[in-house]
């Protein structure tokens, strides 16, 4: 979709997101205290990103609860298309997934898609995604998934698993629905136009191989949407639950509004930077909530709401109470831009060496977490 000011597709996010907006457009619920509180009943506790709304909208959570309030336990689905290293924005919807796995005690299936990006990305190739899928692997495991509930998909790989079902979803896909969908044309090549059902298939996939219906939850930004907006009615006439999907907005850019991307150096930190390449970024590319003098920031405050400094730390520091007193302390001026970055700084190098300890340890590990049909 796109509005005034910003552009939300499966390959493309730019501008400030007004998910106000794409909420209404379309159809998605917000998340509110009453499914946050049938959602503690289960858990006992609630999840930073649900309780700061990055987790901030749904469809059907409530009859998958519905589902397993009968005793129908759920699968959890979620993916990584290899384009790119993996920044601090992709690991953030991966770590609730890996919140609900353990609350839940449900298995999951990560989808690899490693043609996808071939597909849409001219100057990609194969070999590219072949390299990034080997790379981004070990940052999903790097993060503590159960390797005995954790099944990875690669879409080249398991092409004799998956294909059958996706031409059992392209069947009954029309054209003219992914044209309008997603803009294709006459020049969009063919393997574009039937990928989306390469994607529905891990959403029913356990029920096949079972035979039994199992319920399915998806974690995923809002870019992956449409894909499922078009799958979910199909799987449903292909006899299986329609997935039920939650949303997480998008970790925002350091150079200001807009998507954190692999493939803009200077808009994110990859999972892999050392902390001179991570000082050097905070300090020359993220985008300031302050004002232009110290005696102004004094005087007037920062806006903490549009400083991506604040924003990493929102999205990935759990504690609450720091997150809480560093908001206020900008917002009252207390705290000064370069105080922030100085934090900020301290918080991703501490994190992504622990991060980068565990994606070392995970190259012995690979085999473990991919499926052997």
């Amino acid at each position: 979709m796109a509005g005034k000011d910003f552009k939300v597709t499966p390959w493309e996010v730019s501008g400030e997101v007004d998910y106000d907006r794409i909420i209404k457009d379309f159809g998605i619920q917000k998340i509110d205290e009453v499914l946050l509180n049938r959602i503690k009943k289960y858990t006992k506790d609630i999840h930073y990103t649900l309780r700061r709304k990055i987790f901030f909208a749904h469809r059907d959570f409530n009859l998958l609860l519905d589902k397993y309030e009968k005793g129908e336990k759920f699968f959890l689905y979620t993916g990584r298309a290899p384009s790119g290293m993996v920044h601090l924005g992709h690991l953030v919807p991966w770590m609730f997934t890996k919140w609900l796995q353990d609350k839940f005690n449900c298995d999951l299936w990560f989808q690899f898609p490693d043609e996808e990006k071939f597909l849409f990305k001219e100057k990609l190739t194969l070999e590219d995604t072949e390299k990034y899928l080997k790379e981004n692997m070990l940052d999903v495991i790097a993060l503590g998934f159960d390797p005995k509930k954790t099944k990875f998909l690669i879409d080249t790989l398991h092409a004799k698993l998956l294909y059958k079902q996706a031409v059992r979803v392209a069947k009954k896909i029309t054209f003219s629905t992914v044209k309008a969908t997603f803009g294709f044309g006459g020049e969009t090549n063919i393997g574009a136009i039937f990928y989306t059902a390469m994607q529905a298939v891990p959403a029913f996939l356990p029920s096949v191989l079972t035979g039994r219906n199992i319920p399915c939850l998806v974690p995923l930004g809002f870019d992956q949407d449409p894909h499922f907006r078009i799958s979910r009615d199909v799987i449903v006439k292909l006899g299986y639950y329609n997935p039920a999907i939650i949303h997480c907005r998008f970790m925002p850019s350091l150079q200001g509004p807009g998507k954190m991307s692999a493939s803009i150096v200077e808009s994110g930190i990859y999972t892999t930077d050392d902390p001179k390449t991570v000082e050097m970024k905070i300090k020359k590319h993220a985008f300031s909530g302050g004002q232009p003098t110290i005696e102004e920031h004094r005087k007037k405050g920062g806006n903490p709401d549009i400083d991506s400094c604040y924003q990493i730390l929102n999205y990935l520091e759990p504690d609450d109470k720091k997150v809480t007193k560093i908001y206020n302390d900008y917002k009252s001026g207390k705290l000064l831009t370069g105080k922030l970055k100085e934090i900020t700084i301290e918080f991703i190098n501490k994190f992504l060496k622990e991060h980068q300890k565990k994606r070392e340890q995970a190259r012995k590990l690979v085999d473990k977490y991919i499926y052997k049909d």
